[in-house]
């Protein structure tokens, strides 16, 4: 059966409103229409949207769970934390946000206290003014270095004369955004960045929505795609578990991942493919967890607190968590990636003298129990998120490009939205409706023909 995009909305709609069923555990099929490799949030929503066309997908999955970069812990600690993304963003327009309601799970805006830090004392008023004034006038160097014939570095556009504020205005809009240091930044890529203010969290985990909405879908975990073979016509994906041979072929692992040779290709994607990938490497970004019961850090649910620091060797903190004695200290860029490869106790060090210089020995002291993340030590992940190198924007354009019957997705391939689990949703959501228009399963209906009394009349001239 062959439908239209109209009918295929509607459909997708009935699909999100359905009663939530139990992920398939079914053998590896041999066969199947389209075959999503990945199950983090674009492989989900393109196995979702393919499912809802009435199409046959399987899902590989190279770790033991669904989530990709999006992983809530329910173990570690009494309430649970978000191991990777933690936000969504675009309330008006971001589809996830119903989806998690239709799911029972709680979703509200984050809020939107922010406090800075100069040694062991807030910021003044007149102080937190100056640092804004300072973080404007950086983006708008940035934007206006973007508007250049050569892309640049965001590093080279920063004005000179910050001052006491150039090291908190370098880890903001860097390691904190990106999980690059600014140097290592694409200008272009971090003005076409969509505003991502409007955070929203979702009560239960963002981890956990994904892996709810992906029950939904047939998924073979612990089942890492080793070789796929593809041509113009179909796709033959091969892994421990067997082959599948199927019609299409969506990929939406990482770009560390796809440039890494984890998984072969005959014949081999084209080069345009893997140097596009090498231009979108991932940064570095880590959640350092401490729980400090008795709120002795004095501070809100769910406050955002950075320092001035003369250098990007600094943190951001989120501190109680959704309401609980959580606090995440992050961090990112060349400091977070080297204090990673140091391992947990470098980790829990660094966060423990972090929280000494702000708040002092005691409320160091009181910290309970700690956990971290390394996410470039993630062997189906290697990184963050996708940050593009100065002279590589247009990359993102270029990996989203099909290779015969395959399609790549994720939140590199996402020119405004890349770095967040939005962006992958909505290039899953992409890929999947190119994969099944490849197949002949979905047509966009034909543009209306203007009639006398369908075309808009021309006014008058006065």
């Amino acid at each position: 059966m062959t439908i239209t995009r109209r009918s295929f909305l509607s459909a997708s709609a009935a699909f999100a409103a359905a009663p939530v069923l139990r992920a398939t555990a079914a053998p590896l099929p041999r066969e199947a229409d389209i075959v999503v490799i990945g199950a983090g949030a674009a492989g989900i929503a393109a196995a979702r949207r393919i499912v809802a066309a009435n199409r046959k997908v399987i899902v590989v999955e190279a770790s033991s769970q669904i989530g990709g970069r999006c992983i809530t812990d329910v173990s570690t600690f009494d309430v649970p934390f978000d191991r990777g993304a933690r936000w969504m963003h675009n309330p008006d327009t971001n589809p996830m946000i119903r989806l998690a309601r239709n799911a029972g799970l709680d979703v509200s805006p984050a809020p939107s206290g922010q406090k800075m830090r100069i040694g062991r004392r807030n910021a003044r008023a007149g102080e937190t003014e100056e640092f804004l004034a300072a973080l404007v006038r950086a983006n708008r160097a940035i934007d206006e270095a973007a508007r250049g014939k050569l892309d640049t570095s965001c590093a080279s556009a920063l004005p000179k004369d910050l001052g006491d504020w150039a090291g908190a205005a370098e880890f903001v809009l860097g390691a904190s955004f990106a999980g690059k240091d600014l140097k290592e930044l694409s200008a272009i890529d971090k003005a076409r960045a969509q505003d991502r203010n409007a955070a929203i969290a979702c009560r239960q985990g963002l981890g956990t929505l994904i892996a709810r909405l992906g029950e939904q879908v047939p998924v073979a975990l612990a089942t890492p795609a080793n070789r796929i073979l593809w041509t113009n016509r179909d796709v033959s994906v091969e892994t421990q578990a067997g082959k599948i041979v199927a019609r299409a072929a969506i990929i939406t692992v990482s770009t560390n991942v796809l440039a890494s040779g984890a998984i072969k290709f005959a014949p081999d994607i084209p080069k345009r493919t893997l140097d596009a990938a090498s231009k979108l490497t991932l940064g570095s970004y880590d959640h350092i967890v401490l729980q400090l019961p008795g709120n002795p850090l004095g501070l809100s649910r769910d406050d955002v607190l950075i320092e001035q620091s003369n250098s990007t060797r600094t943190a951001l903190m989120i501190a109680n968590i959704g309401g609980s004695s959580l606090c995440s200290i992050d961090v990112g860029g060349s400091f977070g990636r080297d204090l990673s490869e140091q391992g947990e106790k470098a980790m829990a060090a660094f966060a423990r003298e972090w929280i000494t210089k702000l708040f002092g020995s005691e409320a160091a002291a009181a910290v309970q129990k700690t956990a971290t993340t390394r996410w470039n030590a993630s062997p189906y992940v290697m990184g963050a998120m996708s940050a593009a190198a100065p002279g590589g924007q247009l990359s993102r354009k270029v990996l989203a490009e099909p290779i015969g019957n395959m399609f790549l997705a994720g939140e590199a391939t996402h020119e405004t939205l890349w770095g967040t689990v939005d962006g992958a949703w909505d290039s899953g959501e992409r890929a999947a409706d190119a994969a099944l228009r490849k197949i002949g399963a979905l047509k966009d209906e034909p543009a209306e023909v203007p009639t006398q009394s369908t075309k808009k009349r021309r006014a008058p001239r006065r």
